[in-house]
């Protein structure tokens, strides 16, 4: 210690310390990290999901009950559909902490149907998706629980036949034997460096942490994963042609994972090839786009995706440019293919495989929904309860051969309740509706209840890192301002400032 500071008088010393301690518990209440306010215990990753599934407009969080224990979430209740139930889940595996999901939910639909009723509209749903028409898949229906069996050419065509059945009211569950036709003599070392490739391209897993290991076809993964819901987008990237099992007991979830400086070769910029090809490869795992071709191309600023082609149905179309936008490197897509049916089908007979179509959606059935068909045109009159429900509906019109465009004419009941788009949650992409234009008039909370809350949305989120995040709030309209790594977490960041409840926001973010 120096001399000066022994022979500091004692009051001097003592205001000195008081001062320290006054600002050292300034930042502890003011520091955006919220490191004093937040602790990862169980109970808080209970009220954390808890918190989520009520700020969802789809699923009845007051009919599910919450158990964490060292981080492995499990839910129990009831919901009357089983995408209901599927979607608690994917929400609680959002949630930081939480390391896997227990999914106990049971499924009790309002209105009993017959076996062979609900068997009937599984075949119907099949035959009608242009992606599983060509499919021999056969369907058979006890106590309301599906099985599916026949053979496909890949696993993708397989999880597309288990999500067409669930979509069917009425169903509780399904057990999908579908077998896959797998490719004959593919090493090892093919397979390891297809999915390896995979894991690097796909914008929503940082995949440098994690292993592969590939014997006979067998897929074990092991590593480390910032989240529930990134262990599981993993496991999807990883099911390429000739895989016969995944294994992802020894891929762990750890938050720490996050970190920025174990991403730096997974957001390095990338060339206009090197996007183009990578997207390319994510059309070509996709079954409602394989069959088709699609070309990518980069525009002049770098980041922006042009797809071009032709495909035979309009849910096509919408998934291609999904597979872009979730693809690393890829900001934005302008989606330039044109939808030509490949046979003729009259406006009335489009129009009636609308129509039913909708009456088997667990989601909209129940709501007087009033179909016109004109030119291929899928015009959709009446109201709904949310604004999941209007885009549910729209991508149930999207999915019936020979429907080339939604106007969609829905009027939302709840119209004060948003719907925030989440790629490890939702299958439709809002935006793509030029319909979904929500901005909220007035604010339903104070400006400092909104930061508040933003900051709770932001500590939560496993994909943000919430300390190189700054919020301001001015009469409801939330500014972000600091660094990201990835568009994708430009994105997440600007979802919980809206979450938080802000009317609008400036998103100032910069990717680095």
């Amino acid at each position: 210690m120096r001399k000066k500071e022994i022979t500091e008088p004692l009051a001097e010393r003592s205001i000195i310390v008081i001062t320290l301690i006054a600002a050292i518990l300034l930042v502890l209440t003011t520091t955006p990290g919220h490191a004093a306010k937040h602790q990862l215990t169980d109970m808080s990753i209970m009220d954390a999901v808890e918190h989520e599934l009520s700020m969802d407009i789809v699923v009845p969080a007051y009919r599910i009950d919450v158990i964490a224990i060292d981080g492995i979430v499990t839910l129990s209740g009831s919901v009357d559909n089983i995408l209901a139930k599927e979607r608690a889940a994917r929400i609680s595996r959002i949630v930081k902490g939480v390391r896997a999901v227990v999914n106990k939910i049971e499924v009790d639909p309002p209105i009993l149907r017959t076996d062979g009723k609900i068997r009937e509209d599984v075949v119907d749903s099949l035959l009608v998706d242009p992606a599983t028409d060509s499919y021999e898949i056969r369907v058979k229906v006890e106590d309301n629980m599906v099985t599916l069996s026949g053979t496909v050419d890949s696993w993708q065509e397989k999880d597309l036949c288990e999500t067409v059945a669930k979509g069917v009211m009425g169903v509780k569950g399904v057990n999908n034997e579908i077998l896959i036709s797998r490719p004959k003599n593919r090493l090892d070392s093919e397979i390891k460096a297809e999915l390896e490739k995979a894991l690097e391209w796909d914008a929503l897993v940082d995949h440098v942490l994690i292993d592969a290991e590939v014997k006979d076809g067998k897929v074990i993964l092991s590593g480390i994963v910032g989240s529930a819901a990134e262990k599981k987008r993993a496991y999807w990237d990883a099911y390429v042609a000739g895989v016969k099992s995944i294994d992802t007991s020894d891929l762990k979830v750890e938050r720490w994972a996050r970190d920025k400086d174990l991403r730096e070769s997974k957001y390095v910029k990338k060339s206009e090839k090197e996007i183009e090809d990578a997207v390319q490869d994510a059309l070509l795992y996709d079954p409602r786009v394989s069959s088709f071709k699609v070309t990518p191309e980069v525009a002049d600023d770098g980041f922006t995706v042009i797809l071009r082609g032709t495909v035979d149905n309009l849910k096509a179309k919408r998934a291609a440019a999904q597979d872009a936008r979730n693809t690393v490197g890829v900001r934005q897509v302008k989606n330039r293919i044109k939808v030509r049916p490949a046979l003729f089908l009259s406006d009335k007979k489009v129009e009636e495989k609308v129509r039913s179509a909708l009456l088997r959606d667990p989601s909209v059935e129940s709501h007087e929904i009033t179909v016109v068909v004109i030119n291929g045109v899928a015009k959709l009159y009446g109201t709904v309860d949310n604004y999941f429900e209007k885009s549910q509906a729209d991508d149930v019109a999207s999915r019936v051969s020979g429907v080339i465009l939604v106007d969609n004419n829905l009027v939302v009941h709840d119209d004060y309740d948003r719907y925030i788009y989440d790629p490890y949650v939702d299958d439709s992409y809002l935006h793509d509706y030029d319909w979904y234009h929500y901005r909220p008039r007035f604010p339903a909370k104070s400006d400092w209840q909104i930061k508040a809350d933003i900051e709770d949305e932001l500590f939560w989120s496993p994909f943000v890192d919430a300390d190189d995040i700054t919020v301001t709030v001015n009469h409801g309209e939330a500014t972000l301002i600091g660094s990201v790594d990835s568009w994708s977490e430009f994105n997440a960041a600007a979802n919980n400032a809206y979450e938080g409840g802000a009317i609008y926001v400036n998103n100032d973010l910069l990717v680095e």
